[in-house]
């Protein structure tokens, strides 16, 4: 042993002399007592055998509750003093730890005892306690502790019975879970999960139904309800006694989506004799108007689109799917009464019931309106207008070459009375009214398509003095080349005549052909020439002083080389077609004679 250790032992020898001392010389200041050394040893006995009992049945509580518990020894500098007021020495050091004798007995933890070096004069006893004043309250103290002991085991094992289950009044997707483990409560819903049925409502059909068992309809746990269960803290199960608590779990499901396409395939509503095809919606006359008339929607299932539909509303879980209300789930009419173009066509349409165009042929009129032309559409057996841009051109155009046939006289034979007294029939194709076919065509397209109401003439290519089948009116002039005589009559008088020589009748090509002509233009002076040769030469070259032509090459001039003029000279001595005049009467003619005026030449 060292010297130190040595030196504390002697140390705590003196310490223990010491405290005998005290108690023996304190013995006396006592106060008395009642009660007889029997008595007291007696209570004494009996108090101390209440609290070991009490004591062993609080560590057996301790221990079936947080298990046992080591005791771990305390460090010097931390064990409290015997007593209040005894003061430690400041030189002296710690020593080893004593255990008291009764203590060590009584308690399941014994307490270290520290003894420290006093004085007699410091040495103060405390008062005798007064046992029987105490030991009432004491034993209440000890039965209360007992309790709230008992009562946090009790929560403790509550607490842990909830570790894996879920509180009272723990509600998921509307299952009463309470007491459920994770699993149980899994159970729970898969077995209302799978207890699922769909209803299929469709167009003009009953419903049907597909059940679960069907396309092979199962829950499949994702975990969710254990991560909810995680979440509880189990040492608030108190309020599960108090308060509901709700949850929504996604409940992922699983199908055979093979199975779904079959069960689609066996609705009634995609049977082929239940298949009723949309009607387009398309434009009719109704009494004065055209009108739209809605699509019909028909009854025929797209079953791609249905079974999309279909797939998911049962994703969804949700228990009833209409297809009538999803246009989708049908095949649509491809033109509906919104259709742009259908708009148009009507409006067109009812254009053509407003249009109104008059022709006017002098004191004559032909007109056009929508009576005749709602006749040039076409329609089928229900009354729908087929459009057929091509068939009513094709009627305006009939409608314009009928117009022309009827009111065209260039290229007929005209009826005419000759100043000699002769009744002839003149043919010519240079005079006379023509209407211009093709501008007439897109003129009257445009004014029926926009519903023009309006009175004007056709669109001519030729016109003529007068209407009428005899349009050469009162102002022409009048070549009778039997007569060998020409007239210049304005409105209906004579203004001019004079003898003429024409074409020699000699040569076929120099007879100066019949017709109806009417005046280019007229020049002063100029040069008539023939046939250019190949040399560059012309048959011929004759100068004059005044050309008016009408007809190609023929027109009139003068001709001072003429030896007479009228009677037979035309038959030998004619000209290469052109009428001849004396230059006296050319130069009267040149100043009279007016740019379109008719110029009628017969036999």
């Amino acid at each position: 042993m060292s010297s130190e250790d040595k030196k504390d032992k002697i140390q705590e020898e003196d310490l223990d002399t010491a405290a005998e001392s005290a108690e023996v010389t304190q013995a006396p200041k006592e106060p008395p007592s009642s009660d007889t050394p029997e008595t007291e040893q007696e209570e004494q006995a009996e108090a101390d055998s209440i609290e070991d009992k009490i004591e062993a049945a609080m560590a057996k509580i301790v221990t079936d509750t947080v298990g046992t518990t080591p005791i771990q020894p305390v460090s010097p500098d931390k064990r409290p003093p015997v007593m209040k007021g005894i003061k430690k020495e400041e030189s002296a050091e710690s020593t080893e730890q004593q255990p008291s004798p009764h203590r060590a007995a009584r308690s399941a933890r014994p307490k270290p005892v520290t003894y420290v070096h006093i004085d007699d004069d410091e040495m103060t006893l405390p008062p005798i306690r007064e046992k029987k004043k105490h030991k009432g309250l004491k034993i209440t103290g000890i039965v209360a502790a007992m309790a709230l002991v008992a009562a946090g085991g009790a929560y403790a094992g509550i607490s842990y019975y909830y570790s894996d289950k879920f509180f009272e009044k723990t509600v998921i997707n509307g299952i009463d879970c309470s007491g459920m483990t994770a699993y149980e409560a899994e159970q729970a819903i898969a077995s209302v999960v799978e207890d699922y049925s769909i209803q299929v409502a469709s167009r003009n059909l009953e419903p049907q139904t597909i059940s679960g068992d069907q396309i092979d309809y199962r829950y499949v746990s994702s975990g969710e309800v254990l991560k909810l269960l995680k979440q509880q803290k189990p040492y608030e199960w108190v309020k599960g006694l108090f308060e509901e608590r709700t949850y929504t779990a996604s409940e992922n499901i699983t199908y055979d989506k093979q199975l779904l396409q079959n069960e689609v395939k066996e609705l009634n509503c995609a049977k082929e004799e239940n298949q009723v095809a949309p009607e387009d919606a398309y434009v009719a006359f109704n009494d004065t108007q055209f009108e739209i008339v809605p699509e019909t929607e028909g009854s025929k299932l797209d079953v791609r689109q249905a079974y999309k539909i279909l797939n998911e509303a049962i994703s969804g879980s949700q228990d009833s799917v209409d297809f009538a209300s999803d246009p989708d789930a049908y095949v649509k009419a491809a033109v509906t009464k919104d259709d742009p173009e259908l708009q148009v066509a009507v409006d067109a349409c009812n254009n053509y019931t407003k249009a109104s165009i008059t022709y006017t042929f002098g004191e004559e009129t032909v007109t056009l309106d929508g009576s005749t032309i709602k006749d040039w559409l076409q329609f089928d057996e229900k009354g729908q207008l087929v459009r057929d841009d091509a068939s009513f051109q094709q009627h305006i155009a009939d409608f314009v070459a009928q117009l022309a046939a009827s009111h065209d006289t260039v290229g007929t034979d005209r009826e005419f009375h000759t100043t000699s007294g002769r009744t002839v029939y003149v043919y010519g194709t240079a005079y006379g009214w023509q209407i211009d076919q093709s501008a007439e065509i897109a003129q009257l397209t445009s004014e029926i398509q926009s519903g023009t109401q309006i009175q004007r003439e056709p669109v001519y290519s030729m016109t003529a003095n007068s209407y009428g089948y005899n349009d050469l009116g009162d102002t022409y002039i009048e070549v009778d080349l039997s007569d060998q005589h020409m007239y210049y009559y304005q409105n209906g008088s004579i203004i001019f005549d004079s003898d003429i020589v024409s074409g020699n009748m000699s040569y076929a090509d120099r007879q100066t052909p019949p017709g109806i002509f009417t005046l280019y233009y007229k020049k002063s002076p100029d040069v008539l020439r023939g046939t250019q040769r190949e040399d560059g030469t012309y048959e011929y070259e004759q100068p004059v002083t005044y050309w008016m032509p009408f007809n190609g090459g023929i027109g009139f001039h003068d001709a001072d080389w003429q030896p007479y003029f009228g009677g037979d000279r035309y038959l030998t001595g004619g000209s290469h077609g052109c009428i001849n005049l004396p230059p006296e009467n050319a130069a009267v003619l040149n100043d009279i004679i007016q740019s379109g005026v008719p110029i009628i030449c017969l036999y």
